[in-house]
Formats: structure tokens, sequence, C-alpha cells
């Protein structure tokens, strides 16, 4: 089952003003769908295309490869063993999970600079880094970042109408208690299963939450593998299974040492580099100074990690039980879930946000005489300013962090948002809008 997917537009585009002189790398996490968008974009745009799968490749098909220096020989030997005629001009080669096998990588621009064929490659950051350190990067080389479906992709694949959410946005009015309701009781949904296809396709399917939580599971076990294959102690994996604890204490920042028990080290800050590489994790950054500017004042070592789907963070939230039961998933549903579980909302709100490729950001800063602070949950830039975010999950409650910040960088913010799960209203200078509206807002 294939879905619409937005990595597909931006091949479109890099086949109409690129393709002659770049190849094009599908990057992300493992299982975000990039070998089925590459295989279905060659189906759909080309007169034919060779797939070449490194995970699953024949001894005769990897010996081509001893011959790409002569790439008359290549091409021969390519279709002879595959039983594909390539057309020039008119032909795409896919080399999937490219990573495990560098020198085809490390040949893209012999084989751009020949101009016979298009050329997609994809591969999982995790592995890619490891990889290529004895090989010369292309330079012809442009990159796509694949993300887990976002709400607008995943509302298509389930025939939800996320049209209906554009006209309410532009309405700028209250949609009323009844309409509300039910168009956050959509987005729960997407939380839930999330946006990786195999889950959002077991639910299209009618499975229940039992089975798309397995499903998840069985993802989270695949990074886990992946994660032991750079550091064979656990450690990374230990990091990522942290997420959602350490969260939960609204903590400043994340701390290595709480997820493995131990003392930063050199080794420890690498490994967390390891796993913000994999694509698997978001991390957001604090800002010491959003005045100035966003990424000119970051602070590499003060960082909060979130999941890149939140329908995987559901399933890490309760990953100490043998499986996650459909009752669960029914009170996540209905909103009937512990109140201090807004944290889920923010991991909502960070894949949102890092689907639409901004990096991330939050700010922290001192009360006067008081050993609290405020806390900004998101920050954004827009143009020469900066649009800020505070998250609640189920009332509005208290938000003094957010005005106090509208107040002390008022020349710098354009706009204030209160992001819960009420319907539209306005306070001041502070914007409140309902969850569902966020991509609207970016």
């Amino acid at each position: 089952m294939f879905f619409y997917r937005k990595a597909y537009d931006k091949l479109m585009d890099w086949k109409k003003e690129y393709a002659g002189s770049y190849a094009v790398l599908l990057e992300g996490a493992r299982r975000v769908g990039k070998s089925t968008i590459a295989q279905r974009f060659a189906q759909n745009e080309y007169k034919s295309y060779i797939m070449v799968d490194f995970s699953n490749i024949t001894s005769n098909v990897l010996s081509c490869f001893d011959d790409i220096a002569n790439l008359d020989i290549f091409f021969l030997r390519l279709q002879a063993e595959t039983g594909i005629t390539l057309y020039v001009n008119e032909s795409v080669i896919i080399f999937d999970e490219i990573q495990l096998y560098p020198r085809a990588r490390q040949a893209i621009k012999h084989l751009v600079k020949d101009g016979r064929y298009h050329y997609i490659e994809t591969g999982s950051l995790i592995s890619i880094k490891k990889n290529v350190k004895n090989i010369l990067i292309p330079s012809e080389e442009m990159k796509i970042q694949v993300y887990p479906m976002d709400y607008e992709e995943f509302c298509r694949a389930t025939g939800m109408n996320y049209g209906i959410i554009q006209q309410v946005y532009n309405t700028n009015r209250e949609i009323g208690q009844s309409t509300n309701r039910k168009l956050m009781r959509d987005l729960r949904i997407y939380m839930a299963v999330g946006g990786m296809p195999q889950a959002v396709e077991a639910y299209v399917q009618g499975q229940n939450f039992t089975m798309i939580d397995q499903i998840k599971r069985q993802i989270i076990n695949l990074y886990e593998d992946d994660f032991r294959k750079i550091d064979s102690s656990g450690r990374i994996a230990a990091m990522y299974h942290s997420i959602p604890a350490q969260l939960s204490k609204d903590a400043k920042k994340f701390s290595v040492s709480s997820a493995i028990n131990g003392r930063k080290t050199t080794k420890t800050e690498q490994l967390i580099f390891e796993l913000i590489d994999s694509k698997t994790v978001l991390p957001c950054y604090n800002t010491t100074d959003p005045g100035v500017s966003l990424a000119d004042t970051k602070d590499r070592d003060c960082f909060k990690l979130y999941l890149s789907d939140t329908g995987l963070f559901v399933t890490l939230m309760f990953i100490d039980r043998p499986i996650v039961e459909n009752e669960i998933y029914s009170k996540l549903l209905s909103d009937k879930l512990p109140a201090n579980l807004g944290y889920l909302y923010e991991n909502l709100t960070a894949q949102m946000i890092a689907s639409t490729n901004r990096e991330l950001y939050y700010h922290t800063w001192s009360k006067k005489g008081s050993t609290h602070y405020y806390e900004v949950d998101f920050l954004i830039s827009e143009v020469n300013k900066v649009n800020a975010f505070e998250i609640k999950s189920s009332g509005l409650g208290e938000h003094e962090s957010i005005i106090e910040f509208s107040k002390k960088y008022s020349k710098n913010v354009k706009d204030v948002f209160l992001i819960s799960q009420k319907d539209v209203s306005k306070e001041g200078v502070l914007l409140k809008k309902p969850f569902y509206m966020l991509p609207f807002l970016l």
C-alpha cells in the first residue's frame, strides 16, 4: 500500500531541475518509507528502473560493481543480471540501503557525470556515518530528509478531511465545542498510531491497537539493534528509552548521566551525538538569547530530546508492559489518560515542527528572587522575529512564562501562542489555538 508522501513532490522537483547534475539521497531513520517512496517514484516517473538493494543483493549483481571504472561494461552487466533494459535519459537506478556498500556512493560522482541515467540513493543515517570514513563523499548529491508521516499525510492516508481543518483555521474564529472535540479526537488517533507507514497501513486495514502497538514495538527493537551495532554496551538504547521519563520530570535539559547511571564523559557525549544522528530522536536546543538569534545562541550542551514519531513515543511510554492493551489506546483517544502526560503533546508539537525542516529551540531564564525559572516550550524563526509556543495538554492553566517572554523580548517577538485542546480564543497578545491547527501556524 502506497500513501501520499511530500518527499515524492520533492523528488519531482529534483527530477525537473537537478537530476541531470545531481543524484538524490533520501535520508532518515529506519522504516520511515524511503525505499517505498523511491520505488514508487521510479515506477511512475520513468520508462524503466533498476533497484539495487544492498541489504538483499546477489553475488552476481554485486560483482557488477567490480567494473564500475568502465561504465559501459558496468551498465551492460547490470542490465544482463537484472533483466531490465535501461533507456538513456528515461531510466533511473536506485541504490537502496547504500550505506551497506560505500563504494557505490563514492561512484556517484562518475555516474552523474556520465549523464546517461538518473540516480536515487536511500540510506539510514545511523549506518551511513559509520561507513563513509574512507570514501570520498560525492558533491554531486542532493539530500531530501524523509520524516515519519506528518498529520496531513496521515489524514490523506486514512480518509480524514484535512481540508476542513484548513477551512476552520482560515476563519480564525471559534468552531464550537462539539466540532473542536471531534477534531481533537481525530488528532489523538494520529498520536496513537503515529506516522510510521507500517503502523498507518495496519490502521487503514482495520487492525486493532494491540496489533498496531506490536508493529511499533518491532520498529523500536530494530532501532535498538542498530544502536548496539554502534555501542554494544547498550548505552545508546538506554538514552533512547529514558526520553519519556526525562520529559515527565520537566527538567531543564536531557541528562545523559541519568539515562545511563554514570557521569558524563567525552565518550558518552559522542554516544548522544550518535543517537541524534540516527534521526530517531529530535533534539530541541536551549537558545541563550532569542533576542539575537536562535541558531547563533544555541547552547549545544543544553537540550531536550523528543522521539521523531509520537506513535512510537506512546509505545515507549508503556514499553515495560508485555503489550500495550487496547484499553490504554482507548483512554488516549477519549482523553482520559492522566493529566501529567502533557509531555506526550510536547512530543507531538516537536514532531510537527521538525517535519517542516525546522530546528527545534526552547528558552529558559531565571525568575528574579527565586530558584525557579521561566520556560517557553518552543521557538521558531519568522523572518527576523520569533514565534513562541507554550504547550498545555488539558486545560489552559497558568501561562506566566510565555507572557513574560512576550514582554522581555517584545521587540523580537512576532506572535505568542498557547497550544491546547481548547477552541480558538485570544487573551491580550496571547493567541490560543488547538493542536490540530499547529501545521498552519508553522
